[in-house]
């Protein structure tokens, strides 16, 4: 039978590890000790990080990604735009203010398009950081548990 500190310390290896191995519970099938299985996690740690490339005491939790980048202007600088250009358009054709006003218009359309698409520029690039994020982090918690199992500990 496992005594009580062996199981109190495999209970505050996981409560106390880092987010990406605190939901594992590890249990020592084999009679492992409290000492041996803190070493093991140690080395298992150093192990699945060198494997993967990811330290879980290093990551960021995740948040809500930040506020996209204002792009405050755009639909000024489209306007402004387009309405040089109707004027230049409306001078050939004999009314240079009817063509900047229709310039100005289009050119305000076209700039919060463009103030758009940044926007959802911005939060797709923001949802793929995070799925990059979230893979990293299963892959260590395999190499992790694998490493585990290797030594002769369940896994769960």
């Amino acid at each position: 039978m496992i005594s009580r500190s062996i199981m109190s310390a495999a209970v505050l290896t996981v409560l106390f590890s880092a987010p990406a191995v605190a939901q594992m519970v590890v249990y020592p099938a084999k009679g492992q000790s409290a000492a041996q299985q803190q070493k093991d996690e140690t080395e298992c740690y150093a192990w699945a990080k060198g494997q993967t490339g990811y330290d879980p005491a290093q990551a960021t939790p995740y948040a809500a990604p930040p506020p996209p980048p204002q792009h405050e202007g755009e639909r000024a600088r489209g306007a402004a735009r387009g309405a040089a250009g109707g004027a230049v358009i409306g001078a050939i054709a004999g009314d240079a203010g009817k063509g900047a006003a229709i310039g100005a218009t289009a050119g305000t359309v076209a700039g919060g398009s463009r103030q758009r698409r940044k926007q959802e520029d911005h939060a797709q690039a923001a949802g793929k950081q995070q799925q990059a994020a979230a893979q990293q982090q299963q892959q260590f918690q395999k190499a992790y548990a694998a490493c585990f199992e290797g030594r002769g500990y369940t896994v769960n």
